[in-house]
């Protein structure tokens, strides 16, 4: 099951609307501390919809923390950290996602510290933009790279084909 981290997120909507995709996709979300927000706030709840019961939500008191309570993290062959930052050289689809790693995103103001970053640059990974454009919405970075790591791992887990509400499809889609 792939992992969410956000560190220090600032803005309640856009982690309502990311625990909603995880709920969507499976995927365990990381908060890590501090919050700009309380989790009891209105607009995290209205962003997340009713999915908020249904999210695994974990929390943190700063990197260190996260660092400690996921040790497997550190071990030779097991889940790997990606970083999503702006300033990556690797692009996030020229990473190899496996099924249980965890991808971290920072704050909307400032992203994931420096300090975090430089000690794991090969981990680092970034969204393609032009260069005037300073970073996409949080909400919508989580959704893009979360989606390559699924792809990659086959979509595993989640629903293989759509099917109409009250309707059913005529004849056969053939890929």
């Amino acid at each position: 099951m792939l992992n969410i981290v956000l560190h220090q997120p600032e803005i309640p909507a856009n982690t309502g609307n990311i625990g909603r995709t995880c709920v969507a996709t499976g995927a365990v979300l990381h908060l890590i501390e501090p919050l700009g927000f309380s989790l009891s706030e209105k607009q995290l709840k209205r962003a997340g919809m009713d999915y908020w019961g249904l999210l695994d939500v974990r929390r943190y008191i700063n990197f260190a923390d996260f660092l400690e309570k996921n040790a497997a993290l550190s071990q030779h062959g097991g889940p790997r950290l990606w970083l999503a930052t702006t300033k990556a050289r690797q692009v996030y689809s020229d990473a190899a996602f496996g099924p249980d790693d965890y991808i971290m995103f920072g704050k909307e103001s400032a992203g994931i510290p420096e300090e975090i970053l430089v000690e794991r640059e090969r981990d680092c990974i970034r969204i393609p933009m032009r260069e005037d454009i300073r970073s996409l919405n949080l909400s919508n970075s989580v959704a893009v790279v979360l989606y390559e790591a699924l792809r990659q791992n086959t979509f595993l887990g989640l629903q293989e084909k759509g099917e109409l509400h009250r309707l059913h499809w005529n004849g056969s889609q053939e890929g």
